[in-house]
């Protein structure tokens, strides 16, 4: 495998930093900690480059919070400065670790969100008989368990610059001797990065045809009922060898009876929302939370819950007038819910 050294100064120029300064800040401008970076700009970007070269950086202390949706988690929120030097080494390293992915690993990479993976997911359902079988898993607290020796070990495959490595590794330090923290915008790729062999593992050794990864959930479509049960003990046994991870569960059925993928439930002719993202909308209805309104029905644009949901908007405001349909969605409203 080709590796490419030399990435240090690119990644940590002048103009990239600025640049990465310049993405860092998108919808965060209104926020106190863009503002005071901003305040003295050319101040900052010169003391970060001066720490940077003279090997004196460091990030600072994490902010820590919990979120509570869709499950607890405990949130790492990094300051606006190393926010902004993982800007510099995502410009640098996305390129080159993207083209090492499999065309059906989504998640973090550009044009491959929640509904590209669920269409790909609908279309190769699609190319099945019904009585054949999905086999979908997914890896046991997958961000606190990945191993950061062997995390290093696939980033050096790609890049033989030391000092950039380093800097890289900075990011993935965490309270634990094993995992990485959620938060930081590098955490997305260390996660594509790591179970990267597995996706060429299924392609390439157990060659299967249809196999969709969504971050540590995967799928692998059109099996019988004996290979999903083989396939899983060779995944299982993949897993722990090489990548010291451990599944969480997995699940196998007919192809009839849909998958719940990346927010969907999947048959080969339709598909709905998730009944915790309905009941998630009803509430913002409720409250008049138009922001998060919107949000909802974008993520139910291609399925058969929009029209119900458009439903739930109207007779709420049978109530109180006040909440607006967005126009892409009005000519599905007036046809499906003003009859």
């Amino acid at each position: 495998m080709k590796r490419i050294g030399q990435l240090f100064d690119k990644a940590f120029s002048e103009e990239n930093l600025y640049k990465a300064y310049l993405d860092a800040r998108k919808g965060k401008r209104k926020k106190c900690a863009c503002f005071l970076f901003e305040k003295n700009l050319g101040a900052n970007l010169k003391e970060l480059y001066y720490e940077i070269h003279s090997n004196n950086y460091k990030p600072t202390t994490y902010f820590k919070f919990k979120v509570y949706e869709p499950k607890e988690r405990m949130i790492y929120a990094p300051s606006f400065r190393d926010i902004v030097v993982q800007h510099a080494i995502y410009r640098i390293i996305y390129r080159i670790f993207d083209k090492t992915f499999i065309n059906t690993s989504f998640a973090c990479r550009k044009g491959y969100g929640t509904h590209k993976a669920s269409k790909y997911t609908q279309k190769a359902l699609r190319q099945y008989d019904k009585n054949l079988y999905t086999l979908k898993l997914d890896i046991r607290k997958y961000f606190y368990s990945i191993n950061r020796n062997i995390l290093r070990k696939l980033i050096e495959q790609k890049i033989k610059d030391r000092r950039f490595v380093d800097i890289i590794m900075k990011f993935a330090v965490y309270e634990n001797p094993i995992g990485i923290p959620i938060g930081n915008l590098l955490s997305q790729i260390y996660a594509l990065i790591y179970l990267n062999p597995l996706d060429h593992f299924v392609k390439r050794i157990l060659k299967i045809k249809h196999y969709v990864r969504y971050v540590d959930d995967f799928i692998l479509i059109g099996l019988t009922r004996n290979k999903c049960l083989e396939y899983k003990r060779d995944i299982i046994v993949y897993l722990k060898k090489n990548l010291c991870l451990i599944l969480s569960r997995f699940t196998i059925q007919k192809i009839k009876r849909g998958v719940n993928f990346v927010g969907y439930r999947t048959w080969q002719q339709y598909k709905l929302i998730r009944k915790y993202s309905l009941c998630k909308f009803k509430r913002k209805v409720k409250k008049r939370e138009a922001q998060s309104i919107n949000s909802l029905l974008g993520h139910a644009k291609d399925t058969l819950s929009l029209i119900h949901m458009l439903k739930i908007i109207k007779e709420a405001n049978n109530y109180v007038q006040n909440i607006q349909i967005p126009k892409i969605y009005q000519p599905i409203y007036y046809l499906y819910c003003c009859r």
